[in-house]
C-alpha cells in the first residue's frame, strides 16, 4: 500500500499547488460548460476521501462534518467562500492524507462495508478504497486542470 499512499500524497500535492497558486476569484469562478468550480473540486476530493475511507468502515470523520455536508456528492459549487476557508482547505488536503496513512497502519480499519460506486466500481474493503480514491481524485485533478484552461480562454 506504501505505493498507493505515496499517488495519494503526490496527488495532493498538486491539489494543494493550484489551491495556493490560483486567485481567489478563479478558484470560485464556474467556467463555461462546468456546473462547478476549482475549489469545489478539491474541497469534494476531501469530502470524499472521508466518506469511502471513514464513513464506509463505520468510522468517525477525521473532519468537521460541515465539509462533507456542504461538498460531498451532488453538492452545488459555493461562490462565496472566504479566505479563511480556503486556507483551512489547504490545511486538510495535507492533514487527511497524513492521518489516513497512519490510521491505516494502525490498523483502523478494520471492518468495511461493501459499497458500489457510481463509477460501477465495487469496493469491497479500505484497500479497494485507497486505490478507487486515487483515482478519483486524479479525476477531479484533471477536471481542474480543464477548468483553468477554460478559465485563461474565456479571458483572451
Amino acid at each position: 500500500m506504501n505505493y498507493h499512499f505515496s499517488l495519494h500524497k503526490q496527488t495532493r500535492q498538486h491539489l494543494l499547488e493550484i489551491l495556493r497558486e490560483t486567485s481567489h476569484k478563479d478558484l470560485l469562478t464556474i467556467p463555461d460548460g462546468f456546473n462547478n468550480n476549482i475549489y469545489w473540486n478539491i474541497a469534494h476530493c476531501v469530502a470524499t476521501q472521508q466518506l469511502l475511507h471513514y464513513y464506509l468502515s463505520g468510522n468517525p470523520f477525521r473532519i468537521d462534518a460541515f465539509w462533507i455536508e456542504k461538498y460531498k456528492k451532488g453538492t452545488l459549487a459555493n461562490l462565496d467562500v472566504p479566505a479563511s476557508e480556503i486556507e483551512d482547505l489547504g490545511f486538510l488536503l495535507t492533514e487527511t492524507s497524513r492521518i489516513l496513512m497512519k490510521d491505516y497502519d494502525d490498523n483502523f480499519f478494520p471492518d468495511y462495508t461493501p459499497y458500489s460506486t457510481s463509477y460501477g466500481v465495487d469496493l469491497k474493503s479500505i484497500q479497494d478504497a485507497i486505490i478507487f480514491n486515487n483515482m478519483h481524485e486524479s479525476l477531479h485533478y484533471g477536471y481542474i486542470l480543464a477548468q483553468r484552461r477554460a478559465l485563461l480562454a474565456e479571458r483572451n
